[in-house]
């Protein structure tokens, strides 16, 4: 009976939540917004984000500022569904703290092949402080990967991160680090699914995070075939361990000699059948907007908490990074129709008051 009545809280107060997400009519007010500034008052002023942005001077916010606010609201969230799912929710929030986790350590690494490593400080997430054990203050210190590695000695990403140290004169392996972390944190979800979770619930998380992966993985050979004329075997080691596609389907698509062979290999997959007929303008929104739309129908059709609880996790980071992508729009001085393009909300959300 307590389960039952759980259970029934988590879907109706992760569908209320949901019910407060930003609609296509937000969106369209935020793109006539002219600086960062006016985003964030509209935000604060208009939407869900008034608590999480009580307080600040949107006349004076940096945007690294402005997107670890936002994040924080992701964060208070889900702890809030956390608290109702006694079975799994602590389990599954290490998910979302160990990929803040990664975004903050390739951020950093971002930065610090720009050479701008102390512009980290502008972004660093204070809320995060409180629940990660990476010391946030020493990234936006570091000056090289040996200092990046001393940032990290007690954590469990430095083994991971350590066999890519760099040659002098050799540039920082990015994809491979990237490749690593993410399969760390993929590993560690699908952990959680087989100790935690049984039936039909761990057989729809499992089918959530496979069919993503599968479209990570198809970007990923699209993009390194393309942009770098990867050979078969480094596209191979690019690749996220983990999916639903047949070695003989991935092989297939390794080893195509244009985008064209790779997309007639992904269509034959049960996750290209159904998601490649989606119309898109870019490659590397396809994952993110396939895993929008499927969390969109799971959140109002699911009867599984855990199913719906990240569903609402994943529709609020694509929200996230639809207003990031405003934000950055505006910064690079886009026309308004230009950044519409790059949005997922706007172009594939269901609602618009």
């Amino acid at each position: 009976m307590l389960s039952t009545l759980s259970s029934n809280a988590i879907l109706s107060k992760a569908r209320a939540m949901y019910g407060r997400c930003l609609t296509k009519e937000n969106f369209k007010d935020l793109l006539a917004c002219q600086s960062v500034g006016e985003v964030a008052a509209y935000l604060k002023s208009h939407t869900a984000y008034n608590k999480t942005l009580a307080g600040i001077n949107e006349n004076d916010i940096h945007r690294g500022q402005l997107e670890s606010k936002l994040k924080q609201k992701l964060f208070e969230d889900y702890a809030s569904l956390c608290r109702y799912e006694i079975s799994v929710g602590e389990h599954f929030s290490q998910y979302l703290i160990m990929r803040s986790e990664i975004e903050q350590i390739l951020h950093s690494i971002l930065l610090l092949e720009a050479g701008k490593p102390e512009e980290y400080i502008f972004a660093m997430p204070m809320y995060l402080n409180r629940h990660t054990h990476i010391n946030l203050s020493a990234l936006s210190q570091i000056k090289s990967y040996s200092d990046l590695l001393d940032a990290l000695s007690h954590t469990p990403y430095y083994k991971l991160l350590e066999k890519f140290k760099p040659v002098t004169g050799v540039p920082i392996n990015y994809t491979g680090i990237e490749n690593a972390l993410y399969t760390y944190l993929f590993k560690n979800v699908f952990d959680v699914i087989d100790k935690y979770t049984r039936g039909e619930t761990a057989k729809q998380l499992r089918e959530i995070f496979n069919s993503y992966v599968d479209l990570v993985n198809y970007v990923r050979i699209i993009r390194l075939k393309d942009s770098y004329q990867a050979s078969p075997d480094f596209i191979r080691s690019s690749l996220l361990p983990f999916g639903n596609i047949s070695k003989r389907l991935l092989t297939e698509m390794i080893e195509a000699d244009n985008e064209a062979k790779v997309t007639a290999a992904m269509s034959k997959t049960l996750i290209g059948k159904r998601s490649l007929k989606i119309d898109h303008t870019y490659i590397d929104e396809f994952p993110n907007i396939v895993k929008y739309m499927t969390s969109r129908h799971d959140i109002h059709f699911s009867t599984h908490p855990s199913v719906v609880m990240f569903s609402y996790t994943f529709i609020m980071q694509v929200e996230l990074t639809d207003i990031i992508t405003i934000v950055e729009g505006i910064r690079y001085k886009m026309s308004p129709d230009e950044i519409a393009k790059l949005l997922i909300i706007f172009n594939f959300g269901e609602r618009s008051d």
